[in-house]
């Protein structure tokens, strides 16, 4: 019987082990010893995910070498986790990784947590907020009454069901960009189209060009396809779209794909102007590359004044080079799982034909629930009342980190749903597994980089306001505090909180 089922090698783990920084020690604070913060090290990056449970491990002489340490360091390091729970060996078949009984298995993405954990835990992990009522109730019933002429069919839709492609249709050419039924497929959710788009243009081992950080579930749809993520950093703060960096990517990777999410990016919440869009657009075309829109956050401005620029695909209308993708999820509800792609009208055929082969067509009562609020003007008062809300959300959670955590650094969006935080030269791994201990849930920043990257930083969504988001500023407070002691556990167990 296998024991492990993947593999890391030296070099890859010594990569992610190096991009755990600490904050230097200050007086009077104690080091631990080499082998145990090796350990440690190990220990988060399972924690996280971002070494795959059951992954055989380097032999401890090519670790040692490259992480230029003492072999002994490396075994000491090893037999620690082993009796922790967290590596298991066998003579001839190495050492892997590995849980201890009891513990839930590490997420590689962002999972939303179990509803039952909600009365001790405040959940910053993802970033989605209730559903908007009674809009959510009266689509439904709208739904159900158009139902029974759909009954009477097979139900399945590849495509979507013919009236909401058409009113998705509508509001591309109300944007002021003509299309086509035939251009939209209707899917189960955004991660639904951006999961077909890959596999139809993105094959195992085919370059894929993401912003640096991305969104952290996307990364790892890619990963998992066997994607080769070719990461191109954003600009500081909200500054967004680094162009030149872009090109260079472009011509020299010659990434078949290339994702993007230029409306409130998730997670910087930075916003791309008509130029970057426009000179995005034209660098993918010269390259070749397609360029995969991610437009889920577009309707989530949360600022009075707030210009949009025109959508990505205005720049490419044909639909030849640009890929758009939208979704319900986040500017209504997450439970909601509609999402569509915009494209030419043969890529929209490629999709619907791969689609018999993958889950052959979106729930039917969802569509007509998304396609009753389109028609109604339900989505437009839903989603007005989801700005007040993730609004008042942002300003509390602002007040609250600013008070609590004066060192942490951030620039505050303009819209979307989502705060990226420098955490003070902490690390973000750290502050995520002391969090969960001290009853707040946050996702470090290397969930949404490439190799390591951004572990000093954690990503705080717009989902808690008033007196959660205090307390949650103040659980936060309490983590910093013990990953700056260098704390190894989290003190007394969270109270329950109710708001």
């Amino acid at each position: 019987m296998a024991t492990w089922t993947s593999a890391i090698g030296a070099a890859q783990l010594a990569r992610l082990l190096n991009s755990q920084q600490d904050r230097p020690a200050g007086p009077g604070t104690r080091r631990p010893p080499a082998y145990r913060a090796l350990a440690d090290g190990i220990r988060l990056l399972v924690l996280e995910g971002r070494v795959p449970v059951a992954a055989r491990l380097p032999a401890e002489r090519e670790l040692a070498l490259a992480l230029s340490v003492s072999r002994t360091t490396v075994a000491a390091a090893y037999e620690a986790l082993r009796t922790e729970g967290f590596l298991e060996s066998r003579r001839g078949a190495g050492s892997w990784t590995a849980v201890p009984a009891g513990n839930p298995l590490p997420a590689r993405g962002l999972e939303p947590l179990p509803p039952e954990a909600l009365g001790s835990m405040i959940d910053l992990g993802t970033a989605a907020l209730p559903a908007p009522e009674p809009w959510l109730t009266r689509a439904v019933q709208g739904a159900l009454e158009e139902l029974p002429p759909y009954a009477h069919t097979h139900g399945d839709y590849p495509a979507g069901l013919p009236a909401l492609r058409s009113m998705i249709a509508d509001r591309y050419t109300a944007r002021g960009i003509p299309t086509m039924p035939e251009q939209i497929m209707v899917t189960t959710g955004a991660m639904g189209a951006i999961d077909a788009i890959c596999h139809l243009f993105a094959g195992r081992g085919e370059r894929v060009a993401v912003e640096s950080p991305s969104y952290a579930n996307i990364l790892q749809l890619m990963r998992e396809a066997g994607a080769r993520l070719v990461p191109v950093a954003m600009a500081e703060g909200l500054a967004g779209w680094d162009l030149d960096r872009w090109r260079q990517v472009l011509r020299d990777a010659a990434p078949r794909i290339a994702y993007i999410v230029a409306d409130f990016h998730n997670p910087t919440g930075a916003l791309a102007d008509d130029d970057q869009r426009r000179q995005l657009v034209e660098a993918a075309r010269s390259a070749g590359t397609v360029l995969i829109a991610d437009e889920t956050m577009s309707e989530l401005w949360l600022d009075e004044g707030v210009e949009m620029p025109r959508p990505v695909c205005a720049f490419d209308p044909a639909g030849s080079t640009v890929i758009t993708v939208g979704s319900a999820s986040k500017a209504f509800w997450a439970g909601m799982r509609i999402g569509w792609v915009r494209a030419a009208p043969d890529v929209i055929r490629s999709l619907v034909a791969a689609r018999a082969y993958a889950d052959l067509g979106t729930p039917v009562v969802e569509q007509l629930a998304v396609n009753w609020l389109f028609s109604t003007g339900g989505w437009k008062e839903a989603v007005e009342v989801r700005r007040v809300q993730a609004r008042e959300n942002r300003d509390a959670l602002v007040t609250a980190v600013r008070r609590e955590l004066p060192d942490w650094e951030f620039e505050v969006p303009k819209g979307g749903l989502t705060l990226w935080v420098r955490t003070g030269g902490l690390s973000g791994s750290r502050l995520a597994e002391v969090g969960e201990r001290v009853g707040v849930r946050v996702p470090s920043g290397p969930r949404f980089g490439v190799d390591g990257a951004f572990e000093g930083y954690v990503r705080l969504p717009f989902t808690v306001g008033g007196a959660v988001a205090d307390e949650a500023a103040v659980r936060l407070a309490a983590a910093a505090r013990l990953v700056e002691s260098g704390a190894p556990g989290g003190g007394e167990s969270p109270r329950t909180f109710v708001a």
